[in-house]
């Protein structure tokens, strides 16, 4: 089944970037195009979409006012954000505002695909801050190795924290109840041997484990 989405992007350049992405994938569609978030709401009245890719900032109505318009008009419309901006905050917002998924733009081309893929079968994909800009700006002398392997389930949550989720907030995000994710919080911990959060994503990113 083709996914159907809405692309919103005030530059040109970009939107036609992701369209010569998208426009090789057998499975995605793009069927609203528009540079502002007002155009895609118009747009939507005329044809109907799986999912809406959009810029978080833009002039007039951008990515974060669009999920909060959309989260009242179509509440079953999944939202995947995109920005140049490494910025956990921005990532917190895009939760608040609604967003379904948020990627920065210097994902791949498979990465971007199978976000919109995963984001349109109803699964929430938050991805937070890039670790290589974190290996560039922070030191961290911890190089150790961890004690014992880590589950898919706590790197997803390792890198929830990088991006500097709360528990519930990460609990929202994955479906999970706040104690169980305070649990496995206390077993990343204790697997790489550190006392607090900021140094386990640290410790983390520093062995590439993010």
């Amino acid at each position: 089944m083709t996914i159907r989405i809405a692309l919103a992007d005030d530059q040109a350049l970009v939107r036609e970037g992701l369209k010569a992405l998208i426009r090789d994938l057998d499975d995605i569609e793009v069927v609203i195009e528009a540079e502002s978030g007002d155009e895609v709401v118009e747009k939507l009245a005329e044809a109907g979409v799986d999912l809406v890719l959009s810029d978080i900032r833009m002039p007039g109505t951008d990515g974060l006012a669009l999920t909060r318009i959309l989260a009242e008009s179509h509440p079953e419309l999944p939202v995947l954000l995109l920005t140049t901006f490494d910025d956990a905050d921005l990532m917190l917002k895009a939760a608040d505002a609604g967003a379904r998924g948020f990627l920065l733009k210097d994902v791949s081309p498979e990465e971007l695909a199978e976000a919109i893929r995963t984001v349109a079968s109803g699964q929430p994909l938050l991805k937070p801050i890039t670790s290589e800009s974190v290996r560039r700006n922070y030191a961290y002398v911890d190089d150790h190795p961890v004690v014992g392997d880590f589950s898919d389930r706590e790197i997803q949550i390792l890198r929830l924290l990088a991006g500097g989720y709360s528990n519930r907030e990460i609990a929202r995000s994955i479906y999970l109840a706040e104690g169980t994710v305070k649990n496995y919080v206390s077993e990343i911990l204790a697997k790489l041997e550190t006392r607090d959060r900021t140094r386990a994503v640290l410790k983390a990113i520093t062995l590439r484990l993010i």
